[in-house]
C-alpha cells in the first residue's frame, strides 16, 4: 500500500543517514567546526551555564529531548523513562527513537518520569539536559542539578526540533552533525513537497480526544503548525477565546466539543496522536460531518508518535502525509 511503501522510506532515512534529522533551511543550525572551543557559555531559560569540555556523559530529565540528543549524535548515556505503553518500547522510550537508543547503549535513568536525584547522580554526568515544560519537566529542580553537573533548560513546546537541535549542539559541541541532520531532513521535506497536489492549502492539526473530552489546537507557529506549513500547507489554531486551557500553552489550544464545530475549517485535518481509528472516529462524530474535510474525506492521521516532535517522529509524519496525499 501507500502507506507501507511510505513508512519503508522512514526506516530507510533513519539508517541512511548518518547522523539521524523538520521545517525549513532558515531553521538549519550552522556548521561550524571552528567553533570547537571551551569552555563555553549557553544562555537557556533558567540563566547561563558554562560547560567547561566538550560533554563525553550527556544525561536527559527529558524523554522528549532525548531524540533530538540522538539525532545530533550528541553522547547521551542516560535519559528519563516515560511510563510504558503502546507509543514506547518496553523501558519507557518512545517508539521513534527507542531503536537509536538501543545502538547506542542508553540506559534508562529512572522510570514513569518519577525524578530521582540519586539516579542523576550516579550516572555521573557531565552535562545534564532538561525540560521546561511539559510532563517530563524537571526545571524545578534546576539547583540540585546544577550542583551535580551543568545544566542547560530548554522549552520544547515553542520550538521546532531543528531550533532545539541547534542549541543543543551549541551546548554538546555536535553543530556539524545538528547541520547535517536538518540539512537531510530538508531535503527530505521539499522531495515530499513537490509531490503533493494541493488544492486549498487551509488546514488544521488537532490531538481528537473523543467528543466527550476537548481537542486540542496545534497553534500557528507551533513545532506542528511549523512541520505542516513546511510541506506546503497552512495551518489554522482555534480562536484564543475559545481556549478552555488553565495555564496558557504556545503549542495547543484546547476547545469543546461545540466550539471545535466552528474552529475546524482546514479543508485537510491532521490528527496528532492518532491512528486511524482515531480519525475515523472524528469523522464519524455527527456534529463534525459538515466539517470541510470531514466532508472532503480528508482527515489525515499522523501516527501514534506524532504528539512529540523530534527528528525520527517527524520522518514518521512527513512519511504518512505523503502516503496518503502524494
Amino acid at each position: 500500500t501507500k502507506f507501507a511503501a511510505a513508512l519503508a522510506v522512514v526506516a530507510l532515512a533513519l539508517t541512511g543517514c548518518a547522523s539521524g534529522g523538520a521545517a525549513t533551511s532558515a531553521s538549519t543550525p550552522a556548521a561550524s567546526a571552528s567553533s570547537q572551543s571551551w569552555p563555553r557559555t549557553i544562555t537557556h531559560t533558567k540563566g547561563e551555564t558554562t560547560i567547561n569540555a566538550k560533554p563525553t556523559r550527556i544525561v536527559s530529565t527529558s524523554p522528549t529531548l532525548t531524540g533530538t540528543l540522538l539525532a545530533i549524535g550528541a553522547p547521551v548515556v542516560a535519559s528519563a523513562a516515560t511510563t510504558p505503553s503502546d507509543i514506547t518500547d518496553d523501558k519507557g522510550f518512545f517508539g521513534q527513537w527507542s531503536k537509536a537508543a538501543a545502538e547506542k547503549g542508553v540506559e534508562v535513568l529512572y522510570p514513569d518520569l518519577e525524578f530521582n536525584e540519586e539516579a542523576v547522580l550516579a550516572a555521573d554526568p557531565d552535562l545534564i539536559v532538561v525540560s521546561a515544560t511539559g510532563a517530563d519537566a524537571t526545571a524545578d529542580q534546576y539547583d540540585k542539578l546544577s550542583a551535580i553537573a551543568p545544566t542547560i533548560v530548554l522549552n520544547y513546546g515553542s520550538a521546532s526540533w531543528q531550533n532545539l537541535a541547534g542549541e543543543l549542539a551549541k551546548a554538546t559541541g555536535q553543530e556539524d552533525a545538528a547541520a547535517a541532520t536538518v540539512a537531510s531532513f530538508d531535503a527530505r521535506v521539499a522531495e515530499v513537497k513537490g509531490k503533493l497536489s494541493i488544492s486549498d492549502p487551509s488546514a488544521n492539526v488537532v490531538v481528537w480526544n473523543g467528543a466527550a473530552k476537548d481537542t486540542a489546537f496545534a497553534k500557528p507557529g507551533s513545532p506542528h503548525a511549523d512541520l505542516i506549513d513546511s510541506l506546503g500547507f497552512t495551518v489554522a489554531g482555534a480562536a484564543d477565546a475559545v481556549d478552555t486551557s488553565t495555564t496558557k500553552r504556545n503549542d495547543f489550544a484546547f476547545v469543546s466539543l461545540e466550539n471545535t464545530v466552528t474552529a475546524l475549517t482546514g479543508a485537510t485535518v491532521f490528527v496528532a496522536s492518532g491512528d486511524e481509528a482515531t480519525a475515523t472516529d472524528l469523522k464519524n462524530t455527527a456534529v463534525l460531518r459538515n466539517a470541510p474535510a470531514v466532508a472532503n474525506n480528508k482527515v489525515i492521521a499522523l501516527g501514534q508518535h506524532s504528539f512529540r516532535i523530534d527528528y525520527y517522529s517527524a520522518l514518521e509524519i512527513v512519511a504518512l502525509v505523503e502516503g496518503a496525499l502524494a
